[in-house]
């Protein structure tokens, strides 16, 4: 048997974008899964000396993965329970709680999910954030703009992804905007309420953090970047260990985690700079998507999806950088929404170039990508790539060089 402690993973994700998480956890830590389907890739990471390794259920049931949890802790000793499915951060708080284990609480989850709930508790701690306003009906949307003014955002009140997302410049805007954002909200398990939100003008940024018995440290912080307007899609991020955005915004980062009462865990902070003030998003209490966890691995060295499992286990993590570097990722869309004709890189360059560290397709010759507002970034995005580099500068000049090295063309269907 095994000396290392056993950590419950629940619903683990896709291997493009979350096999990098699973597979650091279990360099340090034995794993069992939670899981909706059999596993397939998983399969390398989990306890090979268990009889029982995994447990399939209804994920978007809470009881049976109640249930399911319950069912794995019967056969073994777990040490902790962790996710980094948005979708799953409250029946695992849930779980962990039931089972005595680490986490912080259900409720506390519930308000990280509910952006109202968040703007709520932002204001009564004295967060800088956004201005905002429920909206059930058109009508009361248009009420909530004449009140904050335009532009505005509409989005789900909770759901993630910028799906639903959308900002308007004019009233005349305003009805086909509340139902792009109203389609998004109906997908939410927990609230398909919509809110109308005061504009942030400024560069956006997330601020990578891990919170330990109260404490929060900002490690990272991602300078982000966006598709075309109205929408908020994320087209690329860059992290830099030594960004002197870091200290400037690490303190209203470490605010909000604790407005929202957090106590444990990884944390995924977004905010605008506004009149170089960080003004908050929204924080997300899990490791960023889209590979942002392992930039920050390449950058500082720092191991995310590890911290996550110290945290859920009750241990402090080690949050010692090792590294100085810079990394970004840029994702691959096409110009216009159609059918998947060409997607390639140019051979020579990928084999020659070792700062040029994943090219990953997501989507096959044939396949129809859809961009908004028909689609969003799951039914959008071909691929992505990932280099390295010194500096920010070096790294965004880099992403530039690979980008004119790599083809994805549509042929538009009629």
């Amino acid at each position: 048997m095994s000396a290392r402690p056993l950590v419950l993973v629940v619903s683990p994700g896709d291997e493009t974008y979350r096999g990098y998480c699973l597979e650091q956890v279990a360099a340090a830590y034995d794993v069992v899964l939670l899981t909706g389907t059999e596993p397939s890739w998983e399969k390398p990471f989990v306890v090979d000396h268990a009889v029982v390794d995994h447990a399939v259920v209804d994920l978007s049931d809470p009881a049976a993965l109640l249930a399911g949890g319950r069912a794995l802790a019967e056969c073994h000793d777990l040490a902790g329970v962790v996710t980094w499915d948005e979708w799953n951060l409250v029946p695992t708080a849930r779980l962990a709680r039931a089972l005595g284990l680490s986490s912080s609480s259900v409720e506390v989850m519930r308000a990280c999910r509910n952006k109202a709930t968040a703007r709520t508790l932002f204001a009564r701690h004295g967060v800088p954030s956004a201005a905002s306003m429920k909206a059930r009906t058109l009508l009361e949307a248009g009420l909530a703009t004449m009140a904050l003014g335009y532009p505005a955002v509409i989005k789900p009140a909770a759901f993630a992804g910028s799906i639903g997302v959308i900002r308007v410049d004019r009233p005349e805007e305003l009805p086909a905007a509340f139902a792009f954002a109203s389609e998004g909200a109906s997908r939410s398990r927990e609230d398909t309420g919509v809110l109308v939100e005061e504009y942030l003008d400024g560069p956006e940024l997330s601020v990578e953090c891990v919170t330990h018995r109260g404490q929060t440290t900002a490690v990272a912080v991602t300078r982000k970047h966006l598709g075309p307007a109205p929408y908020f899609d994320e087209t690329g991020h860059t992290v830099d260990a030594t960004d002197p955005l870091l200290a400037q915004v690490a303190p209203a980062a470490a605010a909000a985690v604790k407005a929202l009462g957090i106590t444990d865990g990884v944390q995924h902070v977004e905010l605008r700079l506004v009149d170089g003030r960080p003004r908050l998003i929204e924080v997300n209490a899990r490791i960023g998507g889209d590979m942002i966890g392992h930039l920050v691995r390449l950058a500082t060295g720092i191991d995310l999806p590890k911290a996550a499992a110290d945290l859920a286990c009750g241990r402090a993590p080690d949050l010692t950088a090792t590294r100085s570097e810079a990394a970004g990722i840029r994702m691959l869309y096409p110009d216009a929404s159609g059918t998947l004709t060409a997607r390639h890189i140019n051979t020579p360059f990928a084999a020659h170039t070792p700062w040029l560290r994943q090219v990953q397709w997501i989507r096959e010759i044939g396949d129809q990508l859809v961009l908004p507002p028909d689609g969003n970034l799951f039914t959008a995005r071909a691929g992505f790539y990932i280099v390295t580099g010194r500096t920010t500068a070096e790294v965004t000049q880099r992403l530039d060089t690979a980008g004119d090295e790599i083809t994805v063309a549509t042929r538009t269907d009629r």
